[in-house]
Parts: C-alpha cells; sequence; structure tokens
C-alpha cells in the first residue's frame, strides 16, 4: 500500500510554521513527513529558508508517529559528510528512529555560498559517492578514517547513535546516478514518475527490500484561478528542469529563466484548485511507475492550515480509497 507524505518546505514558510505545520499534519493523518534543506528560496516571492536541522530538532518533539525524512541534504559542499551523518544519528535518537537521511548532489543555489564554487557535474557526481561511503560507515557505527579524492575523514566515529542505523535514501534521476547511490542508499527518491528509474534501482540492488519515494507539488484551493496564480508566483521554477535547475546560483537567475512561463505552463503541469480527482491522477501516475511512497508540496504558506484540514477530510480518504 502506498504511503503519503508531506511536505515541509523550508522556502515558503518561516520556521514556526513549519514546526505547527508537521504536528497538525501528523494529526491529519500523513504517513511520513520530508522537509527541504536549503540556504536560499528559488524565488524571492518564496521568502524564507530556516536552517532545516534545527527545525528537525523541533519537529522531532512536537510529533511521534509520523515517519522523518530530508528532501533532501546536499552532503559535498555546505557540509562535510562527516558532520551530516554526525546531524542524521541525533535527529534519529530524537525521533526514537523515525527519521530517514535523504541526501542529494545539490544545486549551485545552496552550495555555492561558502566560496568553494560549483564543480561540473561528474566532478559532483565523484564528491556525492565518496560522501555516501563516509556517511554509510560513520552511521554504521565505530572509527572511520577515509583518504579520498575529494575528502578526508580522521578517526571520526559518532557517539550517539539510535539503536537502528538511520536508513538512508538518494536522490536519483538516471543510470548514473543510481549506479553512483546504489551501493550505499538503502531507499530512492526521485521527483519525477519515471519507470525507468524503479527498474534500474532494482536491478542495481539485486531485488532488495526498498522505499521508492516520490514527491509532487499541488496548490490546492476553493478559487482555482486564485491557486494558479499562487503557483506561478511560487513554483515557476520547476520549469527549467534540474539539469538547468541545478546550475543556477541565485533567485535572480531563477527569475531569469523563467520569465516566459506562463500560469497556463503551470497549471498544466501542477494540479490546482479544488478538483480532489486531479491530485489523486496526478499521484497516481507514482503509484503506476511503482513508487512506494509520494509526498505532496502544498505551494503557498497561507493555505497550509486549510489544506491539511482539507486532506485529512477529503484527500487522504479519496488516496486510500
Amino acid at each position: 500500500m502506498t504511503r503519503y507524505g508531506y511536505t515541509l518546505m523550508s522556502e515558503q514558510s518561516p520556521p514556526r510554521h513549519l514546526v505547527a505545520y508537521a504536528a497538525r499534519a501528523e494529526q491529519a493523518g500523513f504517513d511520513f513527513e520530508v522537509m527541504s534543506d536549503h540556504y536560499f528560496p528559488w524565488l524571492d516571492e518564496q521568502g524564507h529558508s530556516g536552517y532545516a536541522w534545527s527545525m528537525l530538532g523541533a519537529v522531532s518533539q512536537v510529533t511521534s508517529q509520523v515517519e522523518l525524512m530530508t528532501f533532501v541534504t546536499c552532503p559535498i559542499i555546505r557540509y562535510h559528510p562527516a558532520v551530516v551523518a554526525q546531524k542524521a544519528a541525533t535527529i534519529g535518537e530524537l525521533s526514537e528512529g523515525r527519521f530517514t537521511l535523504g541526501l542529494g548532489a545539490g544545486e549551485s543555489l545552496n552550495e555555492h555560498v561558502v566560496g568553494r564554487g560549483w564543480p561540473p557535474a561528474n566532478v559532483r557526481h565523484e564528491m556525492f559517492a565518496e560522501a555516501l561511503e563516509i556517511i554509510r560507515r560513520l552511521l554504521d557505527g565505530g572509527y572511520v578514517d577515509f583518504a579520498g579524492q575529494h575528502f578526508r575523514v580522521d578517526s571520526a566515529k559518532i557517539w550517539d547513535l539510535p539503536e537502528e542505523r538511520v536508513q538512508i535514501g538518494a536522490a536519483v534521476s538516471g543510470p548514473q546516478s543510481i549506479r553512483t547511490a546504489a551501493p550505499y542508499a538503502d531507499h530512492l527518491i526521485a521527483v519525477e514518475p519515471n519507470p525507468d528509474l524503479i527498474t534500474t534501482w532494482e536491478e542495481e540492488k539485486s531485488g532488495g527490500a526498498s522505499r521508492k519515494v516520490g514527491q509532487i507539488p499541488v496548490c490546492w484551493g476553493p478559487d482555482k484561478d486564485a491557486a494558479v496564480r499562487t503557483a506561478h508566483e511560487q513554483f515557476r521554477w520547476f520549469a527549467g528542469g534540474w539539469k538547468v535547475n541545478a546550475e543556477l546560483p541565485g533567485t535572480a537567475a531563477f527569475d531569469a529563466a523563467t520569465q516566459f512561463v506562463t500560469e497556463a505552463d503551470v497549471a498544466d503541469n501542477i494540479p490546482c484548485g479544488p478538483n480532489t480527482d486531479a491530485i489523486v491522477a496526478a499521484v497516481r501516475e507514482f503509484e503506476e511507475a511503482g513508487f512506494t511512497d509520494v509526498a505532496l508540496i502544498q505551494i503557498g504558506d497561507s493555505s497550509q492550515e486549510d489544506f491539511l484540514a482539507y486532506a485529512e477530510a477529503e484527500l487522504l480518504p479519496a488516496l486510500r480509497g
């Protein structure tokens, strides 16, 4: 049975709001919650970007049942992988085993801030592979030494580990990223309902049990036109695709790159308005592709409380029906 999640989108909501939404989403009946880990929003109109790990610590204390996940953390420039492993173990302990560490190769938008530049894709994949190995070994326990092309670790050890090892999910987009991640990650993360990703992942994992976690944006609301306007204002950045989005350095670049994206373009790609059937149909595409988990993003901070009430009363029953 598919599991349905709620996205705590740090780019569009202030930290205290997100913590409150996390508690309400658990009450509404979502199975898991994912949180973005950004330094910048995608667009100035979104207007927020709190520190994910502080918020996750708070979320772990206002929830008791839902699983938690980063969606996703980049462990190659802004964070050293040894520090990511420590953070993940701490959230795993605070949440009593409810945390999965979602990892990805990142975007210039968030990683350029530490002044180390933004390497080409092939170098990023090399760095990601080394980071995955370091994090996996540290989460397994014991001392770790590592000397790679991009990272070094000197006698590191995580002293506070949860009873069960923190599971790792890896964001993938094609065969190369799957081959990089599969030896170290437990679960697949993707944002497109592409069945080829699932097939290739299962081949690389030799049929071992794993979750396949997808994510879909929606802009539910009683007025479809207003919902389309909100989605266009806040989420038009999606139109560039991940190969482009990974390279743009800031919100001004995303604004320029999406200046010709129309409200109609957004409405064609994101379910907007009050139609539950449209949201369900979009989620079913992920299910039919083989995804086991689907996290929903409700676009816009001001609509979150109403969306969560709607999800509890109508959307989740429809998805599970």
